[in-house]
């Protein structure tokens, strides 16, 4: 797989269990196509792993408490528990429409709020976190992205300069104008509790964590050290998986991962479809119009995991026939394994679906017959089940 971190292609798992950390959602609008393509590659990934015959631990956080949760919720006039818990519900409603096999943990933050604390207060103690005063409430608490007693350095993950950095960041969640803090870049570690905001009393007084701290504990305490990969989107190499990498590296002494693993982006109508701006595709309503979720899964498929593109229509229709052509193929099945090696190795380099899809095209398309163990291995590591 392709590692962010070195920018070159390198092995993921060997011999030994693998292990599997991805990011999760905040839930507000879930579950869109873009989410959708970030859990199928990891998916994608997991089944390699488990038809290679290794042992899998698959960890998967949900931001259930969070500034722009907590915005729309207030927007809409409910309860922002009420809105993630049925977001939560729909988006893993969704993953199972579309047969993506679920992480064995799946973790609130609002279930790890005092092994957060706990962590953010080892960091006080060593002295790779500070507080900053708050107008109003108590004191927040930093993360010191220069501070001599983390073995990482800025940049180590992401490699992106520092002005790139100071874009993102105000771009994503961060404050690099916020007065007091030691640089502009260093990231929220624990919120102090404001007014009319949820909060929980621990060991560092009343609040609510920062962002990268939930993931770098839940991953920590859930999995070993270092993971075997930390996925997510493109979105999140910096500062979020920047960050949840120097945090794991100021607790632990260790990288968090062997390797950083991120889907592109897909755009909708010209833009990146994202929660900000609306242009959202939903899993559910596509569902619920009708649409096989094979069809679905066997669109997303059809691109990269690693490529930027754009969600069409034409997605839908060419997938549709698809599945049709290899249902009525797989229909004939005779005993045999052949194409089941030819499956394996394409998506064993980058998990590279579109070629695997290829395969079968083209087998088709020359008369060859299914034979019964690729019809096995569709289901198996494609996730397409071709059973009539």
């Amino acid at each position: 797989m392709y590692d962010s971190a070195s920018d070159e292609l390198r092995r993921a798992g060997g011999d030994a269990p693998a292990s599997l950390y991805v990011c999760g959602i905040t839930p507000y609008d879930a579950t869109h196509i873009g989410h959708a393509a970030t859990y199928l590659a990891f998916d994608t990934l997991q089944r390699l792993w488990l038809d290679a015959g290794l042992e899998v631990h698959y960890v998967q956080n949900v931001t259930d408490v969070d500034d722009p949760l907590l915005e729309r919720a207030a927007r809409d006039g409910v309860d922002w528990r009420t809105l993630a818990a049925e977001q939560v519900d729909l988006f893993r409603s969704d993953m199972e429409r579309l047969r993506i096999l679920p992480p064995q943990h799946f973790i609130a933050v609002t279930e790890a709020i005092d092994e957060i604390a706990a962590a953010v207060h080892d960091l006080l103690v060593s002295g790779t976190a500070y507080p900053v005063d708050s107008e109003g409430a108590a004191q927040d608490l930093y993360f010191d992205s220069a501070a001599e007693a983390s073995p990482w350095f800025l940049g180590q993950e992401s490699r992106l300069d520092r002005a790139d950095m100071l874009e993102l960041s105000a771009e994503r969640g961060g404050d690099p104008t916020r007065p007091g803090k030691r640089h502009p870049l260093d990231p929220l570690l624990w919120r102090s509790a404001r007014v009319g905001e949820p909060s929980w009393e621990t060991v560092l007084g009343a609040g609510r964590p920062g962002w990268h701290i939930e993931c770098t504990v839940i991953a920590l305490n859930h999995l070993p050290s270092p993971i075997t990969v930390n996925g997510g989107g493109t979105d999140l190499i910096f500062p979020h998986h920047e960050f949840s990498a120097g945090h794991a590296a100021a607790l632990t002494g260790e990288p968090l991962a062997e390797l950083y693993a991120h889907a592109g982006m897909v755009a909708y109508e010209g833009e990146k479809m994202s929660k900000s701006l609306g242009n959202l595709v939903l899993v559910s309503d596509l569902v619920d119009a009708g649409v096989d979720p094979r069809v679905i899964r066997l669109a997303l498929l059809s691109e990269h995991y690693r490529s930027d593109w754009e969600w069409t229509a034409e997605h839908l229709d060419a997938s549709a026939a698809r599945l049709a052509a290899w249902s009525a193929w797989a229909a004939d099945a005779v005993a045999g394994d052949e194409g089941v090696a030819e499956l394996r190795t394409a998506l064993s380099f980058d998990l590279d679906t579109p070629a695997a899809l290829k395969i079968v095209d083209a087998r088709i398309a020359a008369g060859l017959p299914a034979s019964a163990d690729l019809v096995s291995a569709i289901d198996a590591l494609l996730g397409i089940d071709l059973a009539p």
